[in-house]
């Protein structure tokens, strides 16, 4: 009885630690075209991140799980996540150059993730 108790109990404690090594997946439904469509609300989402305005719950998450996304290549991502991350990140590249530069020198200033992160980007 006493070892069914204990498998039980690490049965949880994983279930737990598995859970608990993704990101929330409360906003992978997030409409990332009205938000990218809409200048003033990806301007209001970029200064979120970059601590020059104020956020909505879903940006202080975004802001929160950047750097640990940019050095893990965002291992811990949702598939979902991970087609908003490249999806956000490569139109805010191309669009909107100088404000990707201040996300890069904010959560990467020394460089130390960018050729990884690019490769990244690039997957399909």
């Amino acid at each position: 009885m006493v070892l069914k108790v204990v498998i039980l109990l690490l049965v949880c404690v994983v279930g737990f630690w598995c859970e608990e090594s993704k990101y929330t997946t409360k906003y992978d439904n997030i409409d990332i075209d009205r938000i990218l469509s809409n200048k003033r609300i990806l301007t209001n989402y970029i200064k979120c991140l970059l601590d020059d305005g104020p956020c909505t719950p879903d940006g202080r998450e975004f802001r929160k799980n950047i750097p640990d996304a940019l050095q893990t290549g965002c291992q811990k991502c949702s598939e979902a996540q991970k087609k908003i991350v490249q999806r956000t990140s490569n139109y805010i590249r191309k669009t909107r150059p100088d404000d990707w530069d201040k996300i890069r020198k904010k959560f990467d200033p020394e460089g130390k993730y960018s050729k990884s992160f690019e490769q990244f980007l690039n997957e399909k």
